[in-house]
């Protein structure tokens, strides 16, 4: 029988519904994994115990009254320690806010809760969610699952090491340049990046970043393709609070035939080229999505050299004063932000010959993919990398894969489709036209039916 630290939330929902588990039962054994487990990965930094205990008997009492109940009745989650969580600590990863506790939820942890969702704690950043290793003064590092000595990614790498390592069941990760997409990839599991204005961002690390929020999008991680699914609707739509929201229809993935859908695919972008074992994964996929009737070919966006660097522009456009502005605010020492100096900023030409550009680049996106409803791509060149690797580099060698699709806010979906000869995951990005996670997500579900999808790591194993 399957340990219940390795279902899914769709699956503990349904055991918790019928009564055949209950939730005091499911949140205790995620509880003792975490005394388990945590200790050699430390993805979840702070925990939510007595309130989740609490929660999970009222949850077990309504299902014995007859209540109505939402769609994640009783099923405990964490959050990513960037997303603000009323009565539990949330730290940003930096010095200055080690004692901050918000007084609200975030909206997404707000729907969560709401659909009955049971908060069991927060998982690990790098300092302001801004590296891709998870690393900060305040926790110490996240390690990956499938290898100790490799990176879990950044910035929602505690969220994906918690996920792969049956530490929890799903977490809400924030992605601006591929901090959903590439800890998915590091360590195994589903991940997606929604259209831009399809999640609200408030409440989170983000959001109180004007240079930066207009890249960012908030989604969530898990061992399913199916979970992502459930969890979309539940967190998506107008909240009264982020401006960027749009109240467009939100598709059902099971409503997408595979057969017919023109995929394109490329696995070098004129900056990086995928490793052979990736390149392996992308035939892979390729050949599945192909069996399923999709008409699959070659085929790469015009620009994709020119985006990475068209966004780490704009983003220190302005001299870096933002960041100042932040680090200044959070009180800080910013001791991992080499990459953000204050400099001379852009002039008021060039930062609108800068917008101009923008502009363009997303128009030829959006012109090329009138010819195709998705993209399969590399989230990075290889696997994950040794831990530390990255530093607070803007953008290491192998990682601009992501960038492209943060620019016009595409909905991209993350799934296990191969393995390194190390051993290590290997997840692709499956790119979909705005407002199309249906069919991202339908795309997904298929390669993770034919080439297996989250694998329990060694330590996820180990009873």
């Amino acid at each position: 029988m399957t340990p219940l630290v390795h279902r899914s939330a769709a699956e503990l929902a349904g055991l918790i519904r019928r009564r055949e588990v209950s939730s005091d039962e499911v949140l205790r054994a995620h509880l003792d994994r975490m005394d388990e487990v945590n200790p050699r990965i430390n993805a979840v930094v702070a925990r939510a115990t007595e309130r989740a205990l609490a929660e999970a008997a009222a949850a077990d009492a309504a299902l014995a009254r007859g209540d109505e109940v939402g769609p994640l009745h009783g099923v405990p989650f964490t959050i990513k320690d960037c997303i603000d969580t009323e009565g539990v600590v949330t730290t940003w990863g930096t010095a200055g806010r080690v004692g901050h506790v918000p007084d609200a939820d975030a909206t997404v942890v707000a729907r969560l809760r709401g659909a009955g969702g049971i908060l069991m704690g927060k998982t690990n950043i790098p300092e302001l969610a801004m590296s891709y290793d998870t690393d900060n003064a305040v926790y110490g590092p996240t390690l990956n699952p499938y290898d100790p000595e490799r990176s879990p990614g950044g910035s929602s790498g505690g969220a994906a090491a918690a996920v792969a390592a049956g530490l929890s069941p799903l977490d809400i990760g924030s992605d601006t340049a591929g901090s959903i997409r590439i800890p998915a990839h590091f360590c195994g599991i589903a991940g997606l990046k929604p259209t831009a204005g399809r999640v609200s961002r408030a409440g989170s690390s983000g959001w109180r970043a004007s240079h930066i929020e207009q890249f960012t999008q908030v989604g969530p991680l898990a061992r399913t393709v199916a979970d992502l699914a459930l969890v979309l609707p539940l967190i998506c739509g107008p909240d009264g609070v982020d401006p960027a929201l749009s109240p467009v229809p939100l598709g059902r993935p099971d409503d997408v035939p595979l057969a017919g859908l023109r995929v394109g695919v490329f696995g070098e972008n004129g900056v990086d080229a995928a490793d052979g074992a990736t390149l392996d994964a992308l035939d892979a996929a390729g050949r599945a999505l192909t069996e399923g009737g999709a008409i699959v070919s070659p085929a790469a966006p015009p620009g994709l050299d020119r985006l990475p660097d068209v966004v780490s522009r704009i983003i220190v456009g302005d001299g870096g004063w933002w960041m100042a502005r932040l680090l200044d605010e959070v009180g800080t020492g910013a001791s991992t932000f080499g990459t953000f100096p204050l400099r001379p900023p852009l002039s008021a030409e060039d930062y609108v010959l800068l917008l101009e550009d923008r502009e363009r680049l997303k128009a030829d996106l959006l012109a090329f993919m009138a010819g195709y409803d998705l993209l399969l791509c590399p989230v990075t060149a290889g696997p994950a990398l040794p831990l530390g690797a990255a530093g607070t580099a803007a953008r290491p060698p192998g990682f601009t894969f992501t960038h492209p699709f943060n620019l016009p806010g595409w909905p991209v979906a993350v799934v296990r489709c191969g393995t390194s000869p190390d051993g290590l995951p290997i997840g692709l990005q499956i790119v979909a036209r705005p407002w199309r996670e249906d069919v991202a997500l339908a795309a997904a579900a298929a390669l993770e039916a034919d080439l297996g999808g989250w694998q329990p790591p060694a330590i996820a194993a180990e009873r």
